[in-house]
């Protein structure tokens, strides 16, 4: 119990750290957010609003902060994961979405999310999973506005946990990372507009 509040503790800090806010500060593009319509500080405006090396430094903290300490969790633990598993594969999400270095106000999660699911490596199947529902979305059945197609992705990706029977303590992980994302969505400033799906 003791160890897996230290995982969650480390994970949500870890999560608090918004490193489009790091690098934009660092490469002197303070508040490039505020010309985007989401003012999301993640790794897509960082890209678009502060140029490659910004995104990428993004990217990367964020894939890392997401990684870390769900690999470290798993590398320590005597035997089987429990169910705390789900709390400590949410913790950087909830980080990312409800920072308390920023007031708790974050970023979507997106990446971080990638960086969780890479931290169960080698149980590859939950990354493949969302990983196919994102380029389903994006490439063959094009959901936009993004923020529908988010929503969606996530949505599918859990749905297809369900189906291909996977680890009950990663299903639940991701239920409750889906539910964080959800929640910073509809709270997100980000600008309603209608759903449009267009096939390739």
């Amino acid at each position: 119990m003791i160890r897996m509040i230290e995982y969650m503790i480390l994970g949500y800090l870890s999560g608090s750290v918004l490193y489009a806010r790091v690098f934009s500060s660092l490469l002197g593009k303070d508040h490039i957010y505020d010309r985007s319509k989401d003012r999301n500080p993640g790794t897509a405006n960082a890209f678009t609003y502060g140029g490659f090396w910004c995104g990428a430094g993004t990217l990367l903290g964020d894939l890392i902060k997401g990684f870390v300490p769900v690999w470290l969790y798993l590398r320590g633990a005597s035997g089987a994961p429990t169910l705390a598993l789900a709390l400590v594969v949410a913790a950087p999400v909830f980080g990312h979405a409800f920072p308390v270095f920023y007031r708790f106000q974050g970023g979507k999660g997106i990446a971080v999310t990638f960086g969780c699911l890479l931290g169960l490596l080698p149980v590859w199947q939950p990354l493949a999973l969302f990983i196919g529902a994102f380029l389903l979305f994006s490439l063959v059945i094009r959901i936009t506005p993004h923020f529908q197609r988010t929503i969606f992705s996530y949505l599918l990706t859990l749905i297809c946990m369900l189906l291909t029977k996977q680890r009950p303590e990663i299903i639940l992980g991701f239920l409750l990372i889906t539910a964080i994302v959800c929640l910073r969505m509809h709270v997100s400033k980000e600008p309603r507009e209608s759903m449009l799906v267009r096939l390739f």
